[in-house]
């Protein structure tokens, strides 16, 4: 694998500084003011000399009515683009790029609006050379503007990166807005990598640098490959173990959506030379494995919060989830992962946490930036406990009588070898065999019916149960009537000055409370009897339910609100006779689904 090899030898420099023969010269043909480029129609593209390279619009990769105005290889069939001037604006149809009469080169969109110009006026004509660079010159024959001097994501052979230049990284290989990774030159002559957040382009720490500061001056990229000149005449180089002619391959070098700067090269003329195929096939990249180089400060890494990063044997980056998580967005992994289940209540005790989470066990990942409490000379039973017990802890990390406690997001996942570190991952428990099946109108056989119907009954005993709590009357045998009024709750008693009565009102809302966590779909959530009886009773706090209906189906939702409204149909009628006898007074409010 290539690598940074730092050469000391004048011999050395003046090699890589020699150029191509005369048959490689700079050639390009005039393009005069006033001249025009649209994304569709005759003139979308003005071509080198050679034809090796265009400049123009090129559509989107994932959107063909949309266009980037870019330079690309013409001559391969993946027309590869090396520089782009609107990666976060596309442009649709109707849009038209113009060297315009004064001097400028100017984009604008379909209603006229500029979108992009190249910061310049007063040139005389532009030309599209054979090496890739598109230039504005100016009366004199010196170039007042280049895409060599302003580069996106790529650099070219001859090209020359000086100070204060950079390169940043499109944010995913078919979508070209502001990516998450940037290359500097900076002005202390330092050759850095950063992650940087997208879209607001704010930068975190380094994870690559060529340790050159006070002393490096330009970074090259010429027939001998590519390499940081430095002031005293030594040179750090950036290339294959073999030095590739580009008379025979198109090269470029790009930093890459992962965060990785790679080295190049495609067989011209679309043939096959020696070992090397008809494609582009990187020779180097720095840094060698970017998952266990971004170990430190904010930021998710080189892959999404809750994820963990796998350089593969292709060395592409390949973000994974651990157990029971999974993508935000499977097209956009860099996003990170989620739970797939519900966050654990910091209202529950132990013995509770503990029948409802367990953990899963994985080998070489960490998340190094994710502590937020250590433990040591503690076992591993221990570990797990102190875990289970923390509604803040989502993973547990346990190395030889440490313990290292992580929350969420977890952040810089990768893996690697860690001897014997176990990472235990805190998930809910799962048992198939409480799952409920979903409500049905249809009449089925067998056993489904049997499992249906027992299911039913089930769920009806539940609100038989609440529907016998709610017929507790109170009431207030009084000579004066009072008038029924609208409630927001449950039960609108009318018991003011009823200590007695008040008291039973908590109890009733307990009780419903108790019921809700009764009938909630997912199996995990459900109490133990022996916790049903402690919340009933008062000796253990009912922490208030999810709302069921963002667990219900439209089917299951449609079932128990007819039941339920039935339920409540029939006790309102009996009881509302009953209270006419006994002067009681009340108001029953449905349960709201």
């Amino acid at each position: 694998m290539a690598s940074f090899v730092l050469f000391n030898h004048p011999c050395v420099l003046i090699m890589l500084l020699v150029f191509l023969g005369p048959s490689n010269a700079q050639r390009y043909q005039n393009i005069s003011l006033g001249s025009s480029l649209t994304p569709l129609g005759r003139n979308t593209s003005w071509l080198s000399p050679s034809g090796d390279f265009a400049f123009g619009f090129r559509p989107l990769p994932t959107n063909s009515s949309m266009f980037l105005l870019a330079i690309w290889f013409e001559k391969i069939s993946s027309k590869t683009m090396v520089w782009y001037a609107n990666g976060d604006n596309p442009v649709e149809a109707g849009s038209k790029v113009e060297l315009t009469t004064d001097g400028r080169l100017s984009l604008k969109d379909s209603t006229e609006s500029e979108v992009w110009n190249a910061g310049i006026t007063k040139a005389s004509y532009a030309a599209m050379l054979d090496t890739g660079n598109f230039m504005l010159v100016n009366s004199q024959g010196s170039p007042r503007w280049q895409s060599f001097q302003v580069p996106s994501d790529t650099i070219l052979p001859l090209q020359v990166l000086d100070l204060g230049s950079h390169l940043s990284a499109h944010l995913m290989d078919d979508d070209y807005s502001s990516g998450r990774f940037t290359l500097q030159v900076q002005t202390d002559g330092n050759l850095v990598l950063y992650t940087v957040a997208a879209p607001s382009g704010f930068q975190y720490d380094a994870y690559w640098a060529s340790n050159t500061v006070g002393n490096g001056s330009q970074l090259v990229f010429n027939e001998s490959g590519i390499y940081f000149a430095q002031r005293d005449n030594s040179t750090v180089v950036f290339t294959s173990s073999g030095v590739h002619s580009t008379q025979d391959f198109y090269q470029r070098a790009t930093l890459d959506a992962d965060g990785v700067f790679r080295h190049y090269i495609h067989p011209r003329n679309g043939i096959t030379v020696g070992v090397w195929n008809d494609g582009w096939t990187p020779v180097a990249f720095q840094p060698p494995d970017i998952c266990q180089v971004t170990n430190s400060g904010a930021g998710s890494g080189a892959c999404g919060f809750n994820s963990y990063c796998r350089f593969n044997e292709n060395q592409h980056v390949d973000c994974e989830c651990p157990p029971q998580y999974s993508f935000l967005d499977a097209d956009r992994k860099y996003r990170g992962c989620k739970p797939d289940f519900a966050a654990q209540s910091c209202e529950s005790d132990a013995s509770e946490t503990q029948e409802l989470y367990e953990f899963t066990v994985m080998t070489n990942v960490d998340w190094p930036s994710s502590d937020y409490e250590q433990y040591g000379s503690i076992d591993e039973e221990q570990c797990r406990e102190e875990c289970l017990a923390d509604c803040f802890c989502a993973v547990a990390i346990y190395d030889d009588g440490n313990c290292n406690k992580k929350r969420l997001p977890l952040s810089i996942g990768r893996t690697g070898s860690y001897g014997n570190k176990k990472v235990l991952i805190k998930v809910p428990k799962v048992n198939q065999s409480e799952s409920v099946p979903p409500c049905s109108i249809r009449q089925n056989k067998g056993k489904r019916t049997w499992i249906l119907l027992g299911s039913l009954l089930l769920g009806a005993s539940v609100f038989v149960l609440l529907t016998a709590i709610l017929m507790v009357i109170y009431c207030t045998c009084s000579r004066k009537s009072r008038e029924l009024q609208p409630a927001s709750s449950l039960l609108d008693l009318v018991v003011e000055g009823d200590d007695q009565a008040i008291s039973d009102m908590k109890r009733v809302e307990r009780s419903v409370k108790v019921a809700l966590w009764c009938i909630q779909e997912d199996p995990s959530l459900r109490p133990t009897m022996q916790k049903v009886t402690q919340m009933l009773d008062g000796s253990t706090a009912v922490p208030v339910p999810p709302d069921p209906s963002s667990y219900i189906s439209s089917i299951q939702a449609a079932c128990l609100e007819q039941t339920l409204f039935s339920l409540f149909d029939s006790l309102h009628n009996l009881v509302s006779r009953g209270a006419r006898r006994r002067r009681c007074h009340f108001a029953l409010v449905p349960l709201a689904l």
